[in-house]
């Protein structure tokens, strides 16, 4: 399935405004499938560092808000969660948005 490719300028758009509600900063995009958990074959998977005050439910819901902003499914994974291999690696592949 090809998903359709996104404008770089409105997914900027949509990043800030999950910035903006949520206390996280989104650094970039992730290779497709980096995140364990989101599965369908056109999401995003996107990297962040958290802010003070950040829960769970907050991540869960900035993912939800971000993917209906999108049109697809979207996971976010934290920097403070990455431990060995992926610690190192992810922020290096992560993609400017």
């Amino acid at each position: 399935m090809n998903a359709p490719v996104i404008d770089r300028s409105i997914l900027r758009m949509h990043v800030a405004a999950i910035e903006a509600k949520y206390p996280m900063k989104i650094l970039g995009l992730l290779p497709r499938g980096s995140v364990g958990h989101v599965f369908e074959a056109n999401a995003l998977d996107f990297l962040a560092e958290k802010k003070p005050g950040l829960t769970y439910f907050e991540l869960s819901g900035a993912e939800t808000d971000l993917a209906e902003r999108l049109g697809r499914p979207v996971g976010i994974v934290l920097v403070s969660g990455l431990r060995d291999r992926e610690a190192d690696e992810f922020p290096r592949i992560a993609e400017a948005i």
